[in-house]
């Protein structure tokens, strides 16, 4: 095992494409790690800048403290574990597990036992004598991610090893994948563009967009304190819905009506001296029926437009019936590429997540509460989040 270091990392392309920009990044010791972010945002680039298949321009890769940039992939004592399977289709299970064993002229009987281990582990010890073919596609997964744990190596490397499984299959497997990662207690990172797959598997999320970090941190982090208007549109499903907003003595103006500022939301916006005008974020789950039983906070009365139920949960996509049209410069700065963004296309339409039983209709109008303290604040100028003190 070892801590893996990413420091100033960057990566130029001939044509001066800059898919990564003087990357930091410290993963500890056992730690794993999601990289996530929309397609192009060069997590796989960093991921292979890593694991010495793609040249660093600049900056230092430390792998246990040794320093990798002039390393060849076989030299790191890294494995990867890509979306392709990539198993020998001639070969058996068992014989797709030795190979690696094989090529480092490990001793026989070192070999077998080895083999044996991990098919236990990755219950593959009944297929053994199948190849490849013979396998569904969880199972070819486990036994390419069984071929890396053979080796014990010092780290995984993992990019989106579970994105052609379907749904149930891929929550099984995330689900073994976290139990195997806590039980080898090896460095793992791994990539993904699946937001879900972040917030479930790892101790750590750097969510990268445009070949920038725009936070690290653990998923409760990035979920309750987005650093930006982004990490806020990115995390959370469906996604944070972001509305602009302008301070007006005691309350904010909002399209969910007016706003009462609350002591918090005060000293933060003095404390950043932040203007008149804001962005305001509310989680869809902030959101209740009015009639909920709960008389407190503030009341929305919005049209359902649309109505999503997963049986555990409704999703009522609304129409704010007094809402302003959004200015343009707001809807330039919460639109994002296709990580897709909390922000309303006119800054009049809003997601609630409700309880199953509530009384919702599409096309009628349905009135909602908010706790203002569940409000998440930001600088319309720079995208920040205003923190509270």
């Amino acid at each position: 095992m070892a801590e893996i270091v990413l420091d100033g990392v960057t990566k130029r392309y001939p044509d001066g494409t800059v898919a990564v920009h003087e990357l930091d990044l410290e993963i500890a010791d056992g730690e794993f790690v999601i990289l996530v972010g929309p397609s192009g945002c060069g997590k796989t680039t960093t991921l292979n800048m890593i694991a010495g298949l793609e040249d660093i321009t600049q900056g230092v890769v430390r792998i246990g403290g040794a320093v990798v940039n002039d390393m060849g992939p076989k030299d790191r004592d890294i494995a990867m574990v890509f979306q392709d399977y990539a198993l020998y289709p001639h070969m058996t299970v068992r014989e797709n597990l030795a190979f690696p064993l094989k090529m480092a002229r490990t001793p026989a009987d070192v070999l077998r036992r080895k083999v044996a281990d991990v098919a236990d582990t990755l219950g593959l010890a009944g297929m053994l004598d199948r190849k490849p073919a013979q396998l569904s596609g969880g199972q070819r997964q486990r036994v390419a991610m069984g071929r890396a744990i053979v080796r014990d190596p010092r780290a995984f490397l993992m990019d989106e090893p579970l994105s052609n499984l379907d749904a149930r299959l891929r929550l099984e497997m995330r689900t073994q994948l976290s139990r195997l990662q806590k039980r080898l207690d090896t460095t793992t990172v791994y990539v993904t563009h699946d937001q879900t797959e972040a917030m479930t598997l790892g101790d750590r999320v750097a969510l990268l967009r445009a070949g920038y970090v725009q936070q690290v941190g653990t998923p409760r982090e990035l979920y309750d304190r987005p650093a930006n208007l982004f990490v806020a549109g990115f995390i959370g499903a469906p996604a944070m819905n972001l509305l602009p907003a302008t301070v007006e003595d005691d309350r904010l103006r909002t399209p969910l009506g007016p706003v009462p500022l609350i002591a918090a939301h005060r000293r933060a916006l003095a404390a950043h001296d932040a203007g008149r005008e804001v962005v305001v974020g509310l989680r869809p789950e902030a959101l209740e029926h009015a009639g909920a039983g709960n008389d407190t906070g503030v009341t929305v009365t919005a049209a359902v437009d649309i109505i999503e139920s997963t049986g555990a949960d409704m999703y009522a996509y609304l129409f704010l019936e007094d809402g302003e049209p959004a200015a343009s410069a707001f809807m330039e700065l919460t639109a994002t590429d296709d990580a897709g963004s909390g922000g309303s296309p006119d800054g009049r339409q809003l997601v609630a997540r409700l309880d199953p039983d509530t009384p919702a209709r599409e096309g009628e109008p349905i009135e909602l509460r908010f706790d203002p303290r569940k409000l998440h604040l930001f600088d319309p100028r720079t995208g920040i989040r205003i923190p509270m003190p």
